[in-house]
């Protein structure tokens, strides 16, 4: 398993409001006009899943399949050319100061770990960028 681990971000506001708009994906609608639709199309979502195509890569979902409230949410691939898990980490520091950390651990075969490393961790640390200026 290869890993990619974004910075920590700091987030302006407490755990649970944080928990609560990203753990429920129909959430996302708030935000639909912020996703690059150069990058990302046919993107689609309901409370436990979301669903875009890449290209050259094809469509890909993502369902959640563990919350821990306030702290973690992880989600798992079920349509994807790579298996895919990835975590989205919360840790409240003080009222209003809540950090979060995203990690992605993907089964990468030899030949195309150099190919894929890359971008990866480029979408790892984009993502939690987006995540961190959302305004919950």
């Amino acid at each position: 398993m290869t890993e990619f681990v974004s910075d920590v971000k700091a987030i302006p506001y407490n755990d649970e409001r944080v928990y609560g708009l990203l753990s429920d994906l129909s959430n996302l609608e708030r935000i639909k006009d912020k996703i690059p639709t150069d990058k990302l199309k046919d993107f689609s979502f309901d409370s436990d899943s979301c669903s875009f195509a890449v290209d050259p890569i094809g469509k890909i979902t993502f369902q959640i399949v563990e919350r821990e409230p306030n702290k973690t949410i992880k989600f798992q691939t079920t349509n994807s050319p790579i298996p895919l898990t990835l975590w989205v980490q919360l840790k409240q520091v003080v009222e209003n100061d809540t950090r979060l950390k995203l990690t992605a651990r993907a089964d990468l075969n030899p030949f195309i770990k150099p190919m894929v490393s890359k971008p990866m961790q480029d979408a790892i640390d984009k993502m939690s960028a987006l995540l961190a200026s959302l305004p919950y």
